[in-house]
């Protein structure tokens, strides 16, 4: 009887070039940290409380105000306008997206942040998490995962008229969000600025 053999340490490799199309995307995305940067002082000592205002508890819950939106936008918007300034910076950018103009693109980009977590936390309300909180489930477990780049989808959506990019280099950008992700949210945790560390 004849026998398969198959190696399992073989794994598709990306070329350079498309290794190279990847960065490019990556450093898109850099700015969102803005977002984190400039929500963390606002959790920490709830600064802006008049703006402390649920976009819909009934949908997606407390923890999704207008100051969030805000904040998370302008962090965005001013961390892609600082970059842009940086010429090491414009060289990683793709072409197009360093000839355009860096508000439009943080504004875009900035949008995404907190739009794109909204279905997240819609499902999630549904299956009657709630805010903060986690299942000790392996659907829990996926939730929090998922949770950690739930934004990309809208940002690839959102930057599309800057920035092609094919489903396959989003999920590669999203894995790469959710592998930065965490350790933001362990560090958010830690200093008060959120409720659980994922």
């Amino acid at each position: 009887m004849n026998y398969k053999v198959y190696d399992l340490n073989v794994m598709p490799k990306l070329s350079p070039y498309q290794a190279s199309i990847d960065r490019e995307r990556a450093w898109v995305f850099l700015p969102a940290l803005g977002a984190h940067l400039a929500q963390a002082p606002v959790l920490r000592w709830d600064l802006m409380p008049v703006l402390k205002r649920p976009i819909s508890s009934r949908l997606f819950g407390e923890n999704k105000t207008w100051r969030g939106a805000l904040v998370m936008t302008t962090g965005t918007v001013a961390a892609t306008i600082a970059l842009h300034h940086l010429p090491a910076y414009r060289r990683r950018l793709s072409p197009s997206v360093a000839a355009a103009d860096p508000a439009r693109v943080g504004l875009r980009l900035g949008f995404a942040v907190w739009i794109g977590e909204l279905p997240n936390s819609f499902v999630k309300r549904r299956l009657g998490i709630p805010p903060g909180a986690q299942r000790r489930s392996l659907g829990g477990v996926v939730i929090s995962v998922v949770d950690q780049a739930d934004w990309v989808p809208a940002a690839w959506l959102l930057l599309s008229p800057v920035l092609r990019m094919r489903p396959s280099e989003a999920a590669r950008v999203a894995a790469l969000v959710a592998a930065v992700h965490v350790p933001i949210n362990i560090i958010g945790y830690a200093i008060g600025a959120r409720t659980a560390p994922l």
